[in-house]
């Protein structure tokens, strides 16, 4: 079956007017590198610096609203501005993704121009910051306060395992703005700026927010935040004071899938069908092993599978679709389908396969080790897949709770 997606001679002319630009805009020397451990703050000022020219021509987010600094291109354009940046090797915006639908869908208008269109066109970025030490996957279980004091929030709390890459320009999450109401009426969702952040010390320049680099198995992207006593201006509420559960919805609708993709990747597979044209010792090729060959085209299928599933949620969204099971199960096939790919990568392989950035002899620079790492942490990461199928069988009708999607900005603005 062919997966290939055609495309008319005016994306063709589209298409060259990306390739063009990014060859000459994006500097020969600046590349990503493969292990994220080697990722440093000089980097991200440098991508930044790109990034702030794609957001100038509103293609870094291509399929938002102009008035709040995207392209107000349709999703072609964006499938096509997707494929040139993987072509190039320059990385998306270092925001989490799921951190604008909340803005989008909960925001006035004011607060659209003050906080999501800097992060739109790239001048800055914003991290998630949901998960506690106590609370672990359940988010409903906020220990963290918000209390009112005047035109002002104090907020008190700590959060790990924020994701992040580079320097945050703002944090996101919900905090505990009533103590004595029940579960899912008691939050509210809070943008909290980050003026200057240091990782050698934490500080961040706001009075009593400090944040730390956790160094872990899939590299220091993970950060520890502690709030003590940390003001931030009232309008800095997204929602209202007791609605941050319904806020959070909009979140996890867009963390378990609910957007889709335009251009799927999946760079270990792609390297794995490469890697069968390369002879072994003797002459053959690996692919002329019928066991490695059965292995390798299995995880060539579910990839297939997985591909097909985020781009018919990615059309279900831009065609403004309530999107209910769908982003679900491809939520929860990604989450298993990619351990399995990565055991088949391994078969194929063999050690090499586990060979890091910095050996010489590993295959596809490393690759395949770092994606080892972070599939070790993927059932665990964004609520874990147990999460995702309770939410799959809700939509699904098979549970004892049914479950409506939250809004999305496809669908609040549909």
């Amino acid at each position: 079956m062919d997966f290939s997606l055609p495309y008319t001679n005016e994306q063709e002319t589209f298409r060259k007017e990306v390739r063009s630009w990014l060859a000459e805009n994006v500097p020969s020397d600046l590349k990503d590198p493969v292990d994220p451990r080697d990722f440093t703050i000089e980097l991200n000022e440098r991508w930044r610096e790109v990034h702030k020219e794609l957001g100038k021509k509103g293609w870094l987010y291509p399929t938002f609203p102009k008035e709040y600094g995207g392209g107000g291109l349709t999703g072609d354009h964006e499938t096509i501005i997707t494929e040139e940046m993987n072509r190039a090797g320059v990385p998306e915006n270092f925001t989490s993704g799921n951190t604008l639908p909340p803005m989008q869908v909960w925001g006035s208008d004011e607060q659209k121009q003050k906080f999501l269109k800097p992060i739109v066109t790239g001048e800055k970025t914003v991290w998630n910051k949901l998960t506690e030490p106590n609370g672990g996957a359940d988010l409903a279980n906020v220990q963290g306060t918000a209390v009112k004091d005047g035109d002002e929030w104090v907020l008190n709390g700590e959060h790990v395992y924020v994701s992040g890459r580079g320097k945050p320009g703002f944090l996101l999450g919900p905090m505990k703005t009533d103590p004595d109401a029940p579960r899912h009426r008691n939050l509210g969702y809070f943008i909290i700026p980050v003026p200057d952040w240091n990782p050698d010390t934490g500080s961040t320049g706001l009075d009593g927010l400090s944040i730390y680099e956790m160094n872990l198995i899939n590299g220091h992207d993970q950060h520890n935040i502690v709030l003590n006593d940390v003001r931030i201006p009232g309008d800095n509420l997204f929602g209202g004071e007791t609605q941050g559960w319904q806020v959070a919805g909009t979140t996890m609708e867009s963390e378990h899938g609910g957007r889709g993709k335009a251009f799927p990747i999946d760079t270990p597979v792609e390297n794995l069908v490469e890697h069968l044209g390369d002879e072994n010792s003797d002459g053959t090729t690996v692919g002329s092993d019928p066991v490695l060959q059965q292995s390798a085209m299995t995880a060539v299928m579910e990839s297939h599978v997985q591909n097909v599933l985020l781009r018919r949620v990615f059309w279900m969204y831009q065609n403004k679709h309530e999107i209910s099971w769908h982003s679900g199960v491809a939520n929860v096939h990604g989450r298993e389908s990619s351990l399995r790919i990565e055991s088949r990568v391994r078969e194929v392989y063999g050690p090499h396969a586990l060979l890091n950035s910095h050996d010489p002899d590993a295959p596809h620079g490393g690759q395949h080790e770092v994606n080892a790492r972070n599939r070790a942490g993927q059932n665990h990461a964004g609520g874990s897949t147990n999460i995702g199928k309770v939410v799959l069988a809700r939509r699904i009708g098979i549970s004892r709770t049914i479950e409506r999607p939250a809004p999305t900005p496809s669908t609040a603005s549909a």
